[in-house]
């Protein structure tokens, strides 16, 4: 992942900015979501993505990004089941028993905007036990981290206890993949693991805004890049679940901005 430098502090206005894309990312990603089911392409949920960002007056923040020779190709990540974030949409069917991760982001407005992100994990169809448990125990771990993100914190205390959270009900923590700054780029420092290192150790300040994601694998977690030189998947083929929320640190704590 590259991170930009950019200013770690946003302003008030540039907040109340963001508070508005925020808004309308998550009702689109409400309206994803909600299209997702069996006998669907995950092409099908990148056009509508694309369509509703563009209707809101926003800009798919995705599409295009990366190297020259390489820009990612749609405005949404679908990864399935063994892919964990970064999956290119295509002609893959959505059937019942898959789970599929949807990642988003947005520039709003178009022409000079801030940058918002989110992403969510969903079943299609009947899933198992084991791929609910998945999904659950991600989501939690996100909670973690709203719950505990406040000014002074560092980082690697809360990503201790995510991690500690994970494991315990029997699943690993990716660990090549982490959340990150976002606001004037799609990618800002700081880096955001969700295991504790102390090379990751920085302190929160009130202004920053943070795109925190747990990624959760069934099984072992060292990665693979498939051939698109995009769509990571786990080395060893187990389910994986990954959820968003861009975040601004406040002076009480957080707040959720992508909801």
């Amino acid at each position: 992942m590259k991170i930009v430098n950019m200013a770690l502090l946003k302003s008030t206005d540039e907040i109340k900015i963001l508070k508005q894309g925020g808004r309308i990312l998550a009702g689109i990603m409400k309206k994803i979501a909600k299209a997702v089911r069996p006998g669907v392409a995950t092409r099908e949920l990148d056009e509508l993505a694309e369509r509703l960002i563009l209707e809101a007056g926003g800009e798919p923040s995705f599409k295009g990004y990366g190297e020259r020779d390489n820009p990612y190709p749609a405005a949404l990540c679908t990864s399935v089941n063994e892919q964990i974030v970064h999956g290119v949409p295509g002609d893959y069917i959505l059937k019942s028993g898959d789970i599929v991760g949807l990642d988003v982001g947005m520039r709003y407005p178009r022409s000079s905007g801030l940058f918002t992100d989110m992403a969510i994990t969903v079943g299609v169809g009947k899933i198992s036990p084991k791929a609910k448990d998945l999904i659950s125990v991600t989501e939690k771990a996100l909670k973690i981290w709203l719950k505990n993100i406040k000014p002074g914190e560092d980082i690697i205390q809360i990503s201790a206890k995510v991690q500690t959270y994970v494991e315990q009900q029997g699943f690993s923590v990716i660990r090549e993949l982490v959340g990150h700054g976002v606001g004037h780029a799609v990618h800002e420092p700081p880096a955001i693991p969700n295991y504790y290192s102390t090379e990751f150790s920085f302190k929160l300040k009130e202004g920053m805004v943070l795109a925190l994601e747990p990624m959760v694998s069934v099984g072992d977690y060292h990665i693979l890049v498939q051939n698109d030189n995009w769509s990571v998947i786990t080395r060893d083929r187990s389910l994986c679940s990954h959820f968003e929320h861009t975040v601004a640190v406040t002076k009480g704590g957080s707040e959720v901005i992508t909801r």
